[in-house]
């Protein structure tokens, strides 16, 4: 006997279930959701919605791990600055050798391109920032931009103090260099195949080298 099945039996579609995990992984995961939704949509997309569903995860899961959207991305943008600028300084030790001035700023430059290539969606977050971008992203950022300039100042002012060369401004020199490191680092993530790093490496130490020629 064949009997119609009623619109009652016919099984729920079930919400995304999330098995539970300690609260702090829990956050790292909605955190990672948000920082992809950010990456392929963009701010304006960016939602609790959005980001339980690339979590695969209901409403109530985001909102069990943070109070509101607010709170998230603020979580977000601690954890990717802090990230990101711990790699950055790693990239500058706090004494370069005055000896091969040339050397030291192109072994900065390869420890920067593998930066760049591990973890590229923070560096897109930072070099590449959406025209709708928070105020408090920005700010953010550009605080962080300063301290690695004054970290940059602080090696060539320690090599000028090495040698006799009074009209190498520290300061200016420092913004140049931070320049030119934005815009290879904004080529290399929209455009990875058109300089290599060896050449970067490569024209580093031949500018570098005839500014300040090894001791």
């Amino acid at each position: 006997m064949s009997a119609s099945t009623s619109s009652q039996d016919r099984p729920r579609k079930r919400r995304p279930y999330a098995p539970r995990v300690p609260i702090a992984q829990r956050r790292e995961q909605l955190l990672d959701a948000a920082l992809a939704v950010i990456v392929s949509d963009g701010y304006e997309r960016v939602s609790i919605d959005a980001i339980a569903k690339r979590a695969q995860v209901a409403r109530a899961v985001v909102y069990g791990a943070f109070e509101n959207l607010d709170a998230l991305l603020t979580a977000l943008l601690n954890r990717q600055q802090t990230r990101a600028f711990a790699r950055l300084l790693e990239t500058i030790p706090e004494t370069g050798d005055p000896r091969d001035p040339a050397g030291f700023a192109a072994e900065a430059v390869r420890r920067m391109s593998a930066m760049l290539r591990q973890d590229p969606d923070t560096w897109r977050l930072i070099l590449l920032p959406a025209g709708n971008m928070p105020t408090v992203v920005r700010d953010r950022i550009e605080a962080d931009r300063e301290r690695f300039q004054l970290q940059v100042e602080q090696w060539i002012s320690l090599l000028l103090a090495d040698r006799s060369n009074p009209q190498l401004d520290p300061q200016i020199l420092a913004h140049a260099l931070v320049a030119c490191a934005e815009h290879f680092g904004r080529t290399a993530l929209t455009d990875p195949d058109k300089f290599d790093p060896s050449r970067l490496i490569n024209q580093v130490q031949v500018i570098l080298g005839t500014i300040w020629p090894t001791r």
